[in-house]
């Protein structure tokens, strides 16, 4: 039988110790304040205040209210009490103890409190871990300081004030130099050793009415409040001579050269949001990194950017209504064989329908989706329009352009392999193009593209060979089918003597290689001549017929089944 299960029912006294609870009761009548046994205990006071005037003094409550507003906020009294329940803080010496009230008021004759009893709790370690907890909601683990939604939230706060009473602030984004290099050259622990140190020193040189935080890996922000265009540039260079002056010495003793570049604005004269601040700030970063790093650029409003920024969201807008609308399409280029003229294959270019009727193409579209980030949807669209055709018509041969974001986009390639699985028969009719370009940016990844749908058992072609002079060694580990050279070579070749050397010893080299040739961009039968004469093993351009939207094909195959 434990001490709760005596025969004479429990003892409150026990309980309220077990619980950690003090009970007290209250009478307006001589302001006389009686406490439970334990009280001390619970208080961290061997005396317990006799009075509620005596309790009051040693408190802290929300600020601006006392204890006894707070009891009377709670209600009014219709007969019944009315119950409160509220924090605060208690004060003996250097010593605070955080406390939660629970208790009920009665009124007396005049409506006011006459007499209340309740409990109080110590809610010290619970106050202690919520606060450690805000802490990390609010503060960065790294550095210490304000994390991104902390600092947000700070520069929200900062812009309004700005905004209400007529005044200005302004918001520098600070991005350590070459950290991914910091990385390799000394490892994670460094890097961050350095982020620390950086931090501390834009810390060191900040006004104590502004604020800072970390936005990311490898940059910062600094809320400038009651900031001017002209001190938002003092604030940045001494920002940038308080990282760059000194190395900063890591834990091995060494030292670190570092420097900082960054990217501000003011506000609200040149962004009334929090959202345009970010975007301006890293404007400017952009253009102070492009310019040279370790500089400082504030940002200015640019009328060129804007109309580009305008036209970006209206060409994405234009791409997403026309995938969704299934309104791309294709139009078919043939590709002749040099001797016979014959059909060898027909290179597939996109086309997309406009809403009002007209339509562009593919030099109209692509290099718009590559700096919007949809090339790669449009890529997968015209490969599935491509597979369709070839698998409608078993004759047919036909290419399709690839963007370099393609090439190692994964739902690119998922969505090859599956359409080829749906029909064997067509990979062996299907080329796949990338431009020299995009080859040589990265040769690796390129040779393992090639191998890949190689593989796969597609050919590979080089579009526009040429034009990025990639050498001897790295055209030969591509291992490709196909070299089509760049028409931008091809068509001046009656009239330029370098043109035909150039177009000439390409042939060669492709030929010594083992692989096929196209000559891009042929405009009349002189030029048509020269090529085959040199061996080119095929033709393209407006002599040969330029890209439409007929399948001449599908004529063929109809004749043919008439006869």
């Amino acid at each position: 039988m434990t001490h709760f299960d005596q025969p004479s029912g429990p003892n409150a006294a026990e309980i309220l110790r077990v619980v950690g609870e003090a009970a007290y009761e209250w009478r307006a009548e001589g302001d006389a304040l009686t406490w439970s046994a334990n009280a001390a205990d619970v208080l961290g006071d061997v005396a317990s205040p006799s009075t509620g005037q005596a309790y009051a003094q040693r408190l802290a409550a929300e600020p601006g209210q006392s204890r006894a507003e707070l009891m009377v906020k709670a209600g009014r009294d219709t007969g019944e009490g009315v119950s409160y329940q509220f924090n605060y803080a208690l004060k003996r010496g250097e010593t605070t103890r955080w406390l939660e009230e629970t208790g009920r008021w009665f009124a007396g004759a005049d409506g006011k409190p006459a007499r209340a009893v309740g409990v109080v709790r110590d809610m010290t370690v619970r106050h202690e871990r919520e606060r450690k907890l805000l802490e990390l909601a609010r503060f960065d683990s790294l550095t210490g300081e304000l994390n991104r939604a902390a600092l947000l939230e700070t520069l929200g706060g900062v812009l309004d004030e700005a905004v209400r009473f007529r005044g200005s602030c302004g918001f520098l984004t600070v991005a350590i130099d070459h950290l991914g290099r910091l990385n390799e050259a000394y490892g994670f622990e460094t890097t961050d050793e350095v982020i620390v140190q950086v931090a501390k020193r834009i810390r060191a040189r900040l006004r104590g009415k502004d604020h800072f935080g970390r936005l990311s890996g490898n940059k910062f922000g600094v809320v400038l409040t009651t900031c001017t265009p002209d001190e938002l540039g003092i604030a940045a260079e001494r920002l940038l001579a308080g990282v760059r002056d000194d190395p900063i010495t890591i834990g091995n003793g060494g030292n670190v050269a570092v420097t900082v570049t960054i990217g501000g604005v003011t506000a609200p004269r040149h962004a009334r949001t929090v959202p345009e601040i970010l975007s301006r700030t890293q404007d400017a970063l952009h253009v102070a990194r492009h310019q040279r790093h370790g500089s400082f650029v504030a940002y200015k409003p640019s009328v060129e950017r804007d109309a580009l920024r305008r036209e970006s969201l209206r060409a994405t807008d234009e791409i997403v209504a026309a995938l969704n609308d299934r309104r791309i399409g294709l139009a078919f280029e043939p590709v002749v064989d040099a001797k016979s003229r014959r059909i060898a294959f027909y290179e597939s270019l996109m086309r997309i329908d406009r809403s009002d009727g007209s339509m562009a193409q593919a030099n109209e579209i692509v290099p718009v989706a590559e700096r919007l980030g949809l090339v790669r949807m449009l890529d997968h669209r015209v490969l599935e329009l491509v597979v369709g055709e070839l698998a409608a018509a078993p004759s047919l041969v036909a290419s399709v352009n690839v963007s370099p974001a393609s090439t190692v986009d994964p739902d690119w390639w998922n969505g090859l392999g599956a359409l080829l699985r749906a029909d064997q028969s067509v990979a062996e009719r299907l080329i796949v193009e990338i431009t020299e370009t995009a080859a040589i940016q990265n040769i690796d990844e390129a040779c393992s593209f090639v191998t890949r749908v190689k593989d796969l058992g597609c050919r590979i072609a080089i579009d526009d060979f040429g034009a990025g002079h990639t050498s001897f060694r790295n055209l030969r580990r591509l291992g490709v089918d196909i070299v089509k050279i760049d028409g931008a070579f091809v068509q001046n070749l009656t009239t330029s003597s370098d043109d035909r050397a150039f177009v000439q010893t390409l042939i060669d080299l492709a030929h010594r290689l083992g692989l096929k040739t196209v000559a891009e961009w042929v405009q009349d039968e002189e030029a048509a001549a020269l090529v085959a004469g040199w061996g080119c093993d095929f033709l393209q351009g407006a002599l040969i017929g330029l890209a439409a939207r007929e399948r001449p094909w599908v004529a063929t195959n109809d004749k043919a089944a008439r006869a």
